[in-house]
């Protein structure tokens, strides 16, 4: 039997054909997301999904973070934002990241503008670290550059209000 080639976008686990033929159960998620969160579910619940008919359970959803889907391999931001989605479908919120949808460019700079107003927080420095070094950018903007050494200099928690 030949396959049609898929369509990435439509290509959904509740029509989608699997390695050996089979056919993943109607989860709506797409084949993507499915298999990062079995990558998931090993690393967080000690869980080896099988091939076939697996749901990732409410348990493995609750324990989900948006530094678990940033970091899990073959998840950019199409997967997490449907990954996200489908938990809030089940009811489980997965909090978005601070910096979805932005460039790294403006991730650097949302991040100068809020250190200077004091807004900045650990987990906002975090994530643009981990997006930078994800997309293997070479460059820190001399600012932030500055923004963290005065953090790694002190005992920083929330920036300090001018």
């Amino acid at each position: 039997m030949i396959q049609e080639p898929s369509n990435r976008a439509g290509n959904t686990a509740e029509h989608a054909g699997t390695e050996d033929g089979g056919a993943e159960p109607s989860s709506g998620l797409s084949i993507r997301a499915m298999n990062v969160l079995k990558e998931l579910s090993v690393e967080l619940t000690d869980e080896l999904p099988p091939k076939l008919g697996w749901t990732p359970s409410d348990d493995l959803l609750r324990l989900l973070t948006a530094r678990h889907l940033a970091t899990a391999r073959n998840c950019g931001r199409q997967t997490m934002r449907e990954i996200i989605d489908w938990a809030a479908s089940r009811g489980i919120l997965i909090p978005a990241p601070h910096h979805t949808g932005k460039s790294l460019s403006e991730v650097w700079g949302s991040l100068v503008e809020r250190a200077s107003a004091g807004d900045l927080t650990k987990s906002e420095i975090t994530e643009a670290l981990e997006k930078s070094i994800r997309r293997r950018s070479p460059r820190i903007p001399v600012a932030f550059q500055i923004v963290l050494l005065k953090i790694l200099s002190s005992s920083y928690d929330h920036w300090p209000q001018p």
